[in-house]
C-alpha cells in the first residue's frame, strides 16, 4: 500500500534517511529523477526502511512514446529485487471480443491498456491458450463451416491452421515444453480429450465417452496431469487424469454445473467456473479440498492465473454487457479492465 505525499517527510532530493520514515510503519521507498531530452533518462534507486540499506538502483533510457512499457519495466525490477522472482507487470491477456459485427482475438497489457487487434476473425472464435513460452497462442475458429485450430506465432506473426477434421474441434492448453497441445473434438462422436503433436500433427485420443461430454482440458505446470470437464456423473465436473488418460478422478462435487478449469503456476490450486444460481469463480486444490468462491455479481466465468500466481483474470457482465476483469487469487480487488462497450470474454493471462 503507498502512502500520500502530503505524509511524506524527505523529499526526493534529499539523501535517504531510515529516521524519516520508520515512524510512517513504511517498509521501502522508491526514490527517481527523471532527465528529459531527445530520451527519457530515469534513474530509480530503491531503499529497504527496516534494514536502512539500498536494495535495487538502476538507469534506464527510452523514447517518451514508450512511457507505459518503461514504467512496466521499471515495476518489474522493483518487484524482483525485493521478492527474487519475475513480476508480472510486461505480461498480457489475450482474450475474444465482438468488434465490428465479428469475433477475433485481442491482446491487452494486464492492467487494461494498449488494447489491439490480432487480425484473427471469424464467425466463431473460442478462447485462446498461450504457450509456456508466450511466443505462440493455440485457438479454435469455425471458418467455412468448419472447425479448425489454428496456431498464431508471434515472433513469425504467421497463422497456421493445425488441426482439420469433421465435428466441433477446441483447443485447450498446451504443455509445458509446447510440442503438442490437448483439445477436445466431436470427430468421433460425443466429445472426448485427445493429445495434438504439433511435430508431425499426429492425434492420440485420451478418453472415450460413449455418453456425456469431455471438454476444456488444461494441463498441469509439471506436465503429469490434465484438468477437464466431464459430465459423466450427471452433471459437468471438474476432473483430473494423467497425461496419458489414465487414473481419472473427480475433483469437484459441490455444485451441479462446474466448467472451466484453470491451474495455479505452482499446480497447487484449480480454479473454475462454478454455478451458484449464477455462474461465479471458485477454487479447488487438486485433490476436491479447500472449495472457495471467489465472486458473487453477476456471471462470472473463463478465469485464468496470472504467471505468479497472485491474480486471476476472467470475464463477468456484472455491468450489463460481458468484460474482462482481474481480481487477486484471494477474491479481493475485482476490478474491469477492458474497454468500455467491447464485449469481452474467454481472456487467458500471457506466462510473461
Amino acid at each position: 500500500m503507498c502512502i500520500d505525499k502530503s505524509s511524506y517527510i524527505e523529499p526526493a532530493s534529499q539523501p535517504f534517511n531510515q529516521l524519516n520514515w520508520k515512524p510512517l510503519g513504511i517498509e521501502a521507498v522508491v526514490k527517481g529523477a527523471i532527465t528529459e531530452g531527445q530520451d527519457l533518462a530515469v534513474e530509480i534507486t530503491v531503499y529497504d526502511v527496516f534494514d536502512s540499506r539500498q536494495v535495487f538502483s538502476k538507469h534506464y533510457k527510452a523514447d517518451r512514446n514508450i512511457l507505459r512499457q518503461l514504467a512496466h519495466n521499471i515495476s518489474n525490477d522493483i518487484y524482483s529485487a525485493f521478492t527474487g522472482l519475475p513480476g508480472i507487470f510486461r505480461t498480457k491477456i489475450a482474450f475474444v471480443a465482438e468488434d465490428d459485427g465479428e469475433k477475433g482475438i485481442h491482446v491487452m497489457d494486464w492492467d487494461g491498456y494498449r488494447v489491439r487487434k490480432l487480425g484473427v476473425k471469424g464467425s466463431l472464435v473460442l478462447a485462446p491458450h498461450w504457450s509456456a513460452d508466450g511466443t505462440r497462442i493455440a485457438y479454435s475458429s469455425e471458418r467455412g463451416r468448419q472447425w479448425g485450430i489454428y496456431l498464431l506465432d508471434f515472433g513469425k506473426m504467421t497463422e497456421r491452421k493445425i488441426l482439420a477434421s469433421r465435428g466441433t474441434n477446441m483447443a485447450g492448453g498446451f504443455f509445458p515444453k509446447g510440442d503438442a497441445i490437448t483439445f477436445s473434438s466431436t470427430r468421433d462422436g460425443t466429445p472426448d480429450i485427445y493429445v495434438l503433436s504439433l511435430k508431425d500433427e499426429s492425434v492420440k485420443r485420451l478418453t472415450s465417452a460413449t455418453q456425456g461430454i469431455e471438454v476444456s482440458p488444461v494441463v498441469s505446470p509439471d506436465g503429469s496431469q490434465i484438468a477437464f470437464v466431464s459430465d459423466r456423473g450427471g452433471s459437468p465436473q471438474v476432473y483430473l487424469m494423467r497425461t496419458d488418460g489414465s487414473d481419472i478422478r473427480r475433483v469437484t462435487f459441490e455444485g451441479s454445473y462446474n466448467t472451466s478449469p484453470g491451474w495455479s503456476p505452482a499446480g497447487d490450486r484449480i480454479v473454475f467456473s462454478c454455478r451458484r444460481g449464477k455462474n461465479q469463480i471458485c477454487l479447488v486444490k487438486p485433490d476436491g479440498s479447500a472449495l472457495m468462491q471467489l465472486t458473487e455479481s453477476g456471471n462470472n466465468e473463463d478465469p485464468t492465473f496470472s504467471p505468479d500466481g497472485r491474480y486471476i483474470t476472467f470475464s463477468s457482465d456484472r455491468d450489463g454487457g460481458k468484460g474482462i476483469y482481474i481480481m487477486r487469487s484471494n477474491g479481493e480487488a475485482q476490478k474491469k479492465i477492458s474497454p468500455r462497450g467491447l464485449r469481452s470474454y474467454g481472456p487467458r493471462w500471457s506466462p510473461n
